[in-house]
């Protein structure tokens, strides 16, 4: 079984239960394969990233596998704008965040509720150069574990968003994502739009942020900021102290 999202998110919870932790969000248009279904509950993997966990059954509208196929050949197409609205067939708006999927929407077959949508758009096309501009979006979005949105956002989901947003594909979690591309020796080989990553006193890696120009970086923390970076970490120069503990820093593109 498959389907996709038709609200504008879908929390994914790491348990069936309205009182389980968000691990992620799935946003408008993103569709995934159904794996178990419970009474309320269905577990599902996200065709993006592959990231699994449960949403309420309520929420998911199916798809046939054909359908699941299709859009999964398909060239990605995302809203660009902080949030924006499609138009169901009874005239109601619904709005959807920034980095929505709209690649079904022209697809008949696919179009499960014939929206219309007359809204900013990418292709996601591979754009390295704009990635600290798509990051500015972000700013001061609240960090919330597990989300994905301008009204959410935790460091990974942040990281994944702004990537996705110009045509590269990051893994959701933090340690997931320090394990794709090509490790730096040096703070000083990066590169803007370059990813450094953060571990914990058990060496885990729990936090990863965007390195900007002249030693700067943007990151999820408390909400989407700007801080110093050099080579022992982040350094907040509000509480004039280091947060975050560097322990790699890759270029992924």
């Amino acid at each position: 079984m498959f389907g996709i999202c038709n609200l504008a998110m879908i929390p994914l919870r790491f348990e069936p239960s309205d009182k389980s932790e968000i691990v992620s969000q799935v946003l408008f248009g993103e569709h995934f394969e159904i794996l178990e279904q419970l009474k309320q509950w269905s577990y599902i993997r996200m065709q993006y990233d592959d990231y699994e966990g449960w949403i309420d059954s309520k929420q998911l509208q199916p798809i046939s596998e054909s359908s699941f196929k299709q859009l999964s050949t398909e060239a990605i197409i995302l809203n660009s704008d902080l949030i924006e609205y499609v138009t169901a067939p009874n005239n109601l708006l619904i709005p959807i965040p920034l980095g929505s999927s709209l690649a079904f929407i022209n697809h008949n077959e696919i179009n499960v509720a014939n929206f219309d949508f007359e809204g900013i758009k990418t292709s996601g096309e591979k754009a390295k150069s704009n990635l600290i501009n798509t990051a500015f979006m972000y700013m001061n979005a609240p960090y919330l574990w597990g989300g994905k949105t301008p009204f959410g956002i935790d460091c990974s989901g942040f990281t994944q968003m702004v990537y996705k947003l110009n045509g590269y594909k990051l893994l959701r979690d933090a340690s997931q994502q320090s394990k794709q591309g090509e490790a730096l020796s040096f703070i000083e080989e990066s590169e803007p739009g370059d990813l450094a990553f953060f571990d914990n006193d058990e060496g885990a890696i729990t936090h990863v942020g965007i390195i900007m120009e002249n030693n700067y970086i943007i990151h999820a923390s408390g909400k989407v900021r700007i801080d110093r970076l050099d080579h022992l970490g982040i350094y907040n120069a509000e509480i004039n102290k280091h947060t975050h503990k560097l322990r790699v820093i890759k270029k992924i593109i």
